[in-house]
This record gives C-alpha cells, structure tokens and sequence, in this order.
C-alpha cells in the first residue's frame, strides 16, 4: 500500500517512544510505502481534488536522522490524497479551529474516493473530553459547563475536584481544587475565560495513585495490555508528557467491560483507533486524534501493538475494494 500520514513535522517526533512512528518502521517492514504531510500542506481549489505537497520517506534506522525524503523543496510534489490507499491521520491536538478544518477538507478528499483513519467526520463527533458523555455508566462524577457558580457547586459537592480546558493534551491546563477550595475562583477564570470557555469538572479520583490507564482499542478489538500512567512526586498527573512513569499491565475485568462495550461502537462510526482513559474503574476520556503508547506497550510486554494496528489497516483498505 501507498500510505501517507498527515501528522506533525517529522523532525519534530521524538522516535523512541513516538507512536506514529511505530506504525510508520511496521508499515515499512510489512513492505508499504511511505509519504508524509502537515495539515498546512492540504489544500482544495474548485475542480480539482484535495491535494497535499508530500514527502515520500524512507526510514534510515539511524535514531538522529531516522528519515530521509526524496523531495528537498516544500513544494515540489503536490498529489492528490485519492491517489492513496490509506491515509492516516495522526495529528496531535489541539482540536482547535484549524484541526476541524483540517477535518473539512480530508472528508472532502473521503468525497473524491480517499480512504482517511481515523474517519474525519468521526473525529469531529468525538472530541476527546467530551466523548465520555456517551456512556455515564462508566464515568465517575462529571460536570461541564461555562457558569462559575456551577462549579462552585460541584466542588461544594464533592469537595476534591479535578478542573480541565476540552482542548488540551497531555495533561495541559489540569487542576486539582482540595476540599480547602484555595485558588479555586482564580482557576475557574484562567480556564472559562469570564464564562466564554467550557470546562469539564470532575471528582478526584484516589486510584490515580495507581496511574491513569491507556487502553487501546484497534477496529474494535482490545490491545490485552493497557500502560499505567503513574503521577510522580508531588504531581497530580498522570500524563507521560507530564511526567508520569509507564507501567503496562493486563487489563482489568472491568477496564475489558468498558473497552468491549464502547471500542465496537466507534469501530463501527470510522474510528479504526482509539485510546481509553480510565482510572480505577471511571472512564476520563476516549482519545481519538492520536493515541498513544504502542511503544512502552511493546517493549514492556512484548505484544506488537504497531503489527495489529497494520493488520486492521490493511483489513480495512481491503474491506473498502
């Protein structure tokens, strides 16, 4: 296949624990070809497909320079992404304005007969906070609002709480309020912004302390290992970005009931990918931009996460012949 990864600049990826870049050394393995892009790349003019200016890549196996790319100038091949067996969408969030348009022109490109993972209008469905909204049997105390006073409210309520923007990663902008409520007024206007942001509040979860777990789900299948994202020292994070020490374990009967239950569901909506976020036994968030963590899954337990995510990939391209 002819696979080209719309994601973040190459020479950005820090490879060693980089999940876009275990699919792309599987994919190459596996005797695919590769291309990349950046949303900023993708562009529509009346009459003519959606285009991207991409690169086609090799991978050197050298960890510094681990690619190299047959094009030197930004501009000198521009192709259409119907001309691609898959495409592949990895960018990180923040799911901001440019992410949804991004979304707006890969559906187009799906239009023209581009087959796009995760699905582009699945995507947009199904931001990564507030997906959890689907399923309450399964989160923890949750509140979203703009209003001060609600989360006034529900802090009074539940006296430990956890306060999040919808559009951050990897632990971005996440804060704890105690029962004390310190801070808690200057931390609702740093994230609502006077009422014009929404916020998610939730109760504090003890088992934290056991880490945030990352459970993935391929095409509706159950990777049987999930990492345990641990907070260290002082921090209340979880978040490997923030810190946190991975630890993959087998996954629990209840993280399998809440995997089972919701990875069939998004399968069957276009998301070929998803990741799970559950501590204890609460669902947090279902990530569907760019999950994580194939690598630490991999090397601590030796279950090819990247080879399975191929293996769907592929069975995908050949289901939509």
């Amino acid at each position: 296949m002819n696979l080209l990864f719309v994601a973040d600049a190459l020479e950005t990826f820090k490879i060693y624990k980089d999940t876009t870049f275990a699919m792309m050394a599987e994919a190459a393995r596996r005797g695919h070809s590769l291309s990349a892009c950046e949303p900023k790349d993708l562009m529509w003019q009346r009459g003519q497909p959606v285009t991207a200016y991409v690169r086609d890549i090799t991978l050197t196996g050298d960890p510094h320079r681990w690619f190299s790319a047959a094009q030197t100038a930004p501009h000198e091949r521009p192709q259409a992404l119907k001309n691609f067996d898959a495409v592949v969408m990895r960018k990180d969030p923040p799911f901001d304005s440019e992410y949804v348009y991004t979304t707006h022109l890969l559906e187009q490109a799906q239009r023209e007969g581009a087959k796009v993972f995760n699905h582009p209008r699945a995507l947009r469905d199904h931001p990564e906070k507030l997906a959890i909204l689907e399923w309450p049997q399964f989160t923890g105390p949750t509140l979203v609002t703009r209003d001060a006073q609600d989360i006034k409210r529900f802090h009074a309520e539940h006296r430990d709480i956890i306060l999040k923007p919808l559009d951050g990663m990897g632990g971005m902008g996440i804060f704890r309020v105690k029962e004390d409520g310190l801070n808690l007024g200057s931390i609702i206007e740093t994230l609502n912004q006077g009422g014009a942001q929404t916020v998610m509040v939730q109760q504090f979860l003890p088992a934290i302390a056991q880490g945030d777990k990352r459970i993935l789900v391929i095409d509706g299948q159950v990777v049987p290992y999930c990492l345990a994202r641990i907070p260290q020292g002082n921090e209340v994070r979880g978040n490997l970005a923030a810190g946190g020490k991975g630890v993959a374990q087998a996954l629990s009967p209840r993280d399998l009931e809440i995997a089972q239950t919701i990875g069939p569901v998004l399968a069957q909506r276009g998301l070929l990918l998803i990741g799970l976020d559950v501590i204890g036994d609460c669902l947090t968030e279902i990530n569907v931009t760019s999950p994580t963590c194939f690598q630490e899954i991999t090397a601590q337990t030796g279950f090819d996460v990247a080879a399975m995510f191929l293996q769907a990939l592929e069975a995908a391209h050949v289901r939509s012949h």
